[in-house]
């Protein structure tokens, strides 16, 4: 049996890299799978020496290990560009939401207001206290834990207004979603892949990263929402 390659990957990309990997099945004797997680938990687990080969993280998360040793040489490359979303419960009330001020009065209006614990809630919380409006909301912030979408926090009652990657909340049930944050607001996150150094498949690896930004990728990574970067 062919051994597959094994990928590792934050929650926010597994959706479209699960449709990726059967793609390049297609083409490919030697599958690749990937194993998806919170950024946090997953840099984590690379730090502890765990066996793969690819890793799918945000660009920040990326640096930060390759600046550690743990990536091969040369292979670290951005992959796809995501746009944070705003989303609030199926059944919540109309919001508007095209212009700066349309996110302000959204925040300022929310009883509670979910983040992702990612690179994308850290722009949030910066966002907020650029707007001086962080120390007003703080005590209605409520962050999801790593590897769980705001969506659930909004289903279950927990936020009634929440901010995440668009490919995190697209498909989830009991949710309507506003929209990307508009103009100066818009916050949006780049993932970036590697050849982990430990990798014992390096020469499939670099394979695998190449396919992901291939032009037959492409079609993937916009229905996921996202663009090639």
């Amino acid at each position: 049996m062919t051994e597959q390659i094994l990928g590792l990957s934050s929650m926010a990309t597994k959706g479209l890299l699960t449709d990726l990997s059967e793609a390049w099945l297609r083409q490919s004797s030697r599958p690749v799978h990937f194993d998806s997680a919170g950024g946090v938990e997953v840099a984590r687990r690379i730090r502890a020496g765990v066996r793969a080969d690819v890793a799918v993280l945000s660009s920040e998360q990326m640096a930060g290990l390759d600046a550690d040793g743990l990536f091969e040489d040369g292979t670290l490359r951005p992959l796809f560009v995501s746009d944070v979303v705003a989303a609030v419960p199926e059944n919540a009330a109309p919001v508007t939401f095209s212009t700066d001020a349309d996110v302000k009065a959204a925040v300022t209006g929310a009883g509670r207001i979910a983040y992702s614990t990612g690179p994308s809630g850290k722009a949030l919380i910066d966002l907020l206290e650029r707007w001086e409006l962080l120390e007003a909301v703080q005590p209605r912030l409520v962050q999801a834990r790593s590897g769980i979408p705001v969506g659930t926090l909004l289903t279950g009652g927990e936020a009634d207004l929440g901010f995440q990657q668009g490919s995190e909340l697209s498909d989830l049930a009991g949710i309507r979603i506003l929209g990307p944050l508009p103009g100066a607001a818009a916050i949006r996150s780049t993932f970036s892949g590697a050849v982990l150094a430990r990798s014992a498949n390096k020469a499939s690896a670099r394979k695998v990263l190449q396919f992901l930004t291939s032009e037959e990728a492409q079609r993937y990574v916009i229905a996921a929402g996202m663009t090639v970067a």
